[in-house]
């Protein structure tokens, strides 16, 4: 992976909202109407199989996680997160310039935000253009052993980790009849278990190697659009939200992309690439 610019990993993606760390209790009423028996016996298979696993190293770009596009040509995937937030918590007129340019991207939404926008998540599940992705239940860390980032809440241990990537795929599936292919953790930190984790569940975490520095709020659109344009590289995996309509993501994008497009990138889906490259080994 590309050296990370060191100003944007000053203050980014933990500066989605994120849920209250509230008493135990709390998160036990939140999970509580999706422990259906079938999902509980699934569950305890699971944690069976990783009883003994310890975290192993814990990062953005670790063992088994994917951080770019296996395309050797000018292609650029644009990934974008949705963490969690108010009702209307959502970027329209980002997503209506990726339409107008006719810009695929792979959109990772949180639990919390799917059920707070549930109409709108309905309408970018079946646009063609996008394919969803899988950002967590809650929007919780992922680590096996309460590891975290920036302060965010996480995951405390291995049956925490399956809540927060199974019970959000199938919510996703649910609503739109297809299980999500990709998954990243809040903060996209997590470690090798739950990498390995999400992979017996049928996911792939994924991570990026540009990262935009959208995430710090209120960001020029100038600087977000310039960190994009000079780390771009054939197969690279944009990380950026859109959960923030008062955030300068769309003047960022109206700057870079016709930059991107002048030196001969075009634009995919994670789904539509040759498969995406294992890294970070």
């Amino acid at each position: 992976m590309k050296t990370l610019v060191l100003v944007s990993l000053l203050l980014p993606l933990a500066l989605c909202a994120q849920p209250p760390k509230g008493p135990n209790a709390k998160l036990k009423a939140k999970l509580q109407p999706y422990y259906t028996p079938d999902y509980l016996w699934f569950k305890n298979q699971i944690m069976g199989e990783f009883h003994n696993a310890t975290p192993g190293r814990f990062g953005v770009v670790i063992k088994d996680v994917f951080e770019d596009v296996a395309d050797a040509n000018k292609v650029i995937a644009f990934t974008f997160d949705a963490c969690i937030g108010k009702s209307n918590d959502y970027n329209a007129p980002l997503i209506a310039y990726l339409k107008k340019e006719h810009i695929p991207a792979t959109l990772f939404v949180s639990g919390l935000w799917i059920d707070d926008n549930l109409a709108t998540f309905r309408q970018l599940a079946a646009d063609s253009l996008f394919e969803i992705g899988n950002h967590g239940l809650l929007h919780r860390l992922c680590s096996v052993d309460g590891e975290t980032k920036y302060g965010i809440a996480a995951t405390q241990n291995v049956g925490e980790v399956i809540d927060e990537m199974e019970l959000n795929s199938r919510k996703i599936e649910k609503l739109t009849g297809k299980r999500p292919r990709f998954f990243r953790s809040a903060t996209a930190y997590t470690d090798e278990t739950c990498a390995r984790i999400a992979n017996q569940l049928g996911m792939q975490v994924v991570a990026f190697d540009v990262l935009s520095g959208d995430a710090v709020p209120f960001a020029a659109p100038e600087l977000i659009s310039q960190t994009i344009i000079s780390q771009a590289r054939p197969g690279a995996i944009v990380i950026m939200h859109f959960n923030h309509p008062q955030w300068h993501e769309l003047q960022a994008l109206q700057m870079a992309i016709p930059v991107l497009r002048a030196k001969g990138y075009k634009f995919v889906k994670l789904t539509n690439e040759k498969l995406v490259s294992q890294r970070g080994q």
